[in-house]
C-alpha cells in the first residue's frame, strides 16, 4: 500500500521510520521548511537500541492531487484543522484514514468529512522531537486499530501496518479504548495542571485524595458516554497517579508550562462540553480549564 504519514513529528517519524525499514511505501506531508530540512539530512530516529538516519519521500499540500492507500495522520490536536483542509487532495474513494490522536473530536471531525473511511487508532510510545531529531525515550511501540461504526480493518491495512519493532494489533473495540486513553490523560492534565507540580509533590502536599476525584470525574463521563474505564484501565490511572515520589506530569502540563501550543480544549475542553451534555458535574475538570483559559503559570 501506498501510505502517507501526515507529519513527521515524533509519532510520525518514529512508526514512519519502522514501516519504511519494512519495505512499506511511506511518504510524508510536511511543511515546505520540514521538507527542505528532510531532503537535506534525511530523518533520524534515535531508539533505546539503535540510532540512524533514513532518507524519506516528502510531498506538501501544494503537491496534490495524489490519492493514497492509508492516510496516518500523527500531527497534535493543535494542527487538526489545518491538516483536515489539506489532506483532501490526497484522499480517494478506497483511501484508508487512521488519526493518530488523543482524545475523540478528531474521530467525529474526520468521520464527517470522511464517511465510513476512518478507523481509529491508539497508540502508545514514549517519544519526543529535539530538533529535527525523533528521540524514542522508552522501548514500548504499539498500534492499535479498529473499526468504527460496526465496520472491520480491511486485512491490506492489517499487512501494512504488522511490522517488526511495532506491536500492532486489531481491536475488537477501539472506541472504548480511546475513550479510556481520554479518560487517562484527562485526569492527568488535571491533576497536573490544577495543582500545578509532579505527582510525587501533589501527594506530599496532601493531594491524593484529589487526584482519585479527578479520575472519578473523568471515568465518570466515560461510563456515562457509554464506555466505562476497564478495571484495569482504572487500576493503571490509579497507579500511575498516585505514586508516591513520581516524577510524572503529563504531556499537556508540560506544554503549557513551557509556552507552547496546547490540547488544552481538545483533551479537557472537549469532555468538559460532553460531560455537561449528559448532566454530569465536574468541578476539578471546570477549574482546571478556567485556570488554563486565565493564563496557566509557570
Amino acid at each position: 500500500m501506498r501510505i502517507l504519514v501526515v507529519g513527521a513529528g515524533a509519532t510520525g517519524g518514529a512508526f514512519g521510520t519502522l514501516l519504511q525499514e519494512a519495505g512499506r511505501d511511506v511518504t510524508y506531508l510536511v511543511r515546505p521548511r520540514k521538507q527542505e530540512v528532510l531532503r537535506r539530512d534525511g530523518l533520524r530516529f534515535i531508539s533505546p537500541t539503535t540510532d540512524r538516519t533514513h532518507q524519506v519521500q516528502t510531498i506538501t499540500a501544494a503537491d496534490g492531487p495524489k490519492p493514497f492507500d492509508l492516510i496516518l495522520v500523527t500531527v497534535k490536536a493543535t494542527a487538526l484543522d489545518g491538516v483536515l483542509n489539506e489532506i483532501g487532495a490526497f484522499v480517494g474513494p478506497e483511501t484508508a484514514i487512521i488519526p493518530i490522536l488523543n482524545g475523540m473530536a478528531h474521530v467525529d471531525q474526520l468521520e464527517q468529512q470522511y464517511p465510513g473511511q476512518v478507523l481509529g487508532g491508539l497508540a502508545r510510545i514514549v517519544a519526543t522531537l529535539d530538533g529535527d531529531v525523533v528521540r524514542q525515550k522508552m522501548p514500548l511501540t504499539s498500534l492499535n486499530v479498529g473499526g468504527l461504526n460496526g465496520k472491520t480493518v480491511p486485512a491490506q491495512v492489517s499487512d501494512a501496518l504488522a511490522v517488526p519493532g511495532v506491536d500492532f494489533s486489531i481491536a475488537d473495540d477501539v472506541t472504548g479504548a480511546l475513550w479510556e486513553k481520554w479518560a487517562f490523560i484527562a485526569a492527568a492534565g488535571i491533576v497536573n495542571c490544577l495543582f500545578r507540580a509532579p505527582v510525587g509533590r501533589i501527594i506530599d502536599a496532601g493531594g491524593r485524595a484529589r487526584i482519585l476525584e479527578a479520575i472519578t470525574e473523568t471515568e465518570g463521563v466515560a461510563a456515562a458516554a457509554g464506555h466505562p474505564v476497564s478495571d484495569a484501565g482504572h487500576a493503571q490511572a490509579v497507579g500511575i497517579l498516585t505514586e508516591p515520589g513520581s516524577a510524572f506530569t503529563s504531556s499537556l502540563y508540560r506544554d503549557l508550562t513551557a509556552g507552547l501550543p496546547s490540547e488544552a480544549e481538545h483533551i479537557l475542553g472537549d469532555l468538559a462540553v460532553r460531560a455537561h451534555s449528559l448532566d454530569l458535574s465536574t468541578p476539578l475538570l471546570d477549574l482546571t480549564l478556567i485556570q488554563i483559559r486565565a493564563g496557566l503559570p509557570a
